[in-house]
């Protein structure tokens, strides 16, 4: 075949060649690497968005190795527990509530023992609320002076927007009055460790309005269903709010709440009355 021949021949059979390149998906680069797996997965706990069962206590929705920004844009907040997939990522902030699991540790004050004999059941899981008028007594006494703590297991509280937890006694309003609150105040404290604690500051002087700036046991825990108010909010929920950011914190495992003596020993429940503690932001 002569040299013309076979040239027309070659330049005949290009454009077929490069169909044939194309379809097949050739490149003149090397192929991408495929993108790695994050590490972990998901672990979602009697998550109340699948079903109408309320959430399990101490136990909620996380997202472990997302790395998707939280609902304001922002990436989610970093703490001391890390969760995140391959690269560091921090996963999601749940939007399902956490409720205390377990009572680390419970040392009585005077005048305590109402309902004691129902640790650790009567002060997990979500409050038992019934509104302003009266309060419940699903809950334990801490007697005068006394403390309790308690702990997420393998949760954590996060930092997250607004407030990051909540913690519920029994105050009411006598005659609907708020500005009259029947509270006995409590003193909230947090920790990572179970040993080492932050407190939140508490005014128990008040402004008298009913009103005591960083104390436990002042908002009325309201009646409401924890299997469908997702997130927790504390303005239909009532309780006393906290956040982290007050002290500085990412994240926090253990909850301690101390009663402050504020009001006079009498009756079958003195001091703070410890109906619940519910985690709003978690990990």
């Amino acid at each position: 075949m002569s040299r013309r021949r076979a040239a027309r021949r070659v330049s005949a059979l290009a454009p077929v060649a490069l169909v044939l390149c194309v379809l097949a998906g050739c490149s003149g680069k090397a192929k991408d690497k495929p993108a790695e797996a994050s590490i972990g997965g998901e672990a979602n706990a009697n998550a109340a968005g699948g079903g109408s069962e309320t959430p399990a206590v101490g136990s909620a929705g996380i997202s472990a190795g997302g790395s998707e920004p939280d609902a304001d844009g922002t990436a989610g907040a970093g703490g001391a527990i890390d969760l995140g997939g391959a690269g560091g990522a921090a996963p999601e902030i749940s939007k399902t509530p956490a409720y205390a699991g377990s009572v680390e540790s419970f040392e009585p004050g005077a005048g305590a023992g109402y309902n004691q004999a129902k640790l650790p059941d009567i002060a997990l899981g979500p409050p038992q609320g019934i509104g302003t008028g009266t309060g419940s007594l699903d809950v334990v006494s801490l007697g005068a002076g006394g403390e309790i703590v308690l702990g997420f297991g393998e949760l954590a509280i996060v930092d997250g927007p607004g407030p990051d937890l909540i913690v519920f006694e029994n105050p009411f309003w006598p005659g609907g009055d708020a500005t009259q609150v029947f509270a006995e105040l409590g003193e909230v404290s947090v920790s990572q460790d179970g040993e080492t604690w932050q407190t939140f500051p508490c005014d128990t002087t008040g402004d008298g309005k009913g009103n005591f700036p960083g104390c436990a046991g002042v908002t009325p825990t309201l009646g409401y269903d924890a299997a469908t108010l997702i997130p927790l909010d504390p303005k239909q929920s009532g309780g006393d709010a906290f956040d982290l950011a007050t002290l500085g914190l990412k994240s926090a495992r253990f909850v301690k709440v101390r009663d402050l003596e504020t009001q006079p020993p009498g009756g079958i429940t003195t001091g703070f009355d410890l109906d619940a503690i519910a985690a709003i932001h978690v990990r």
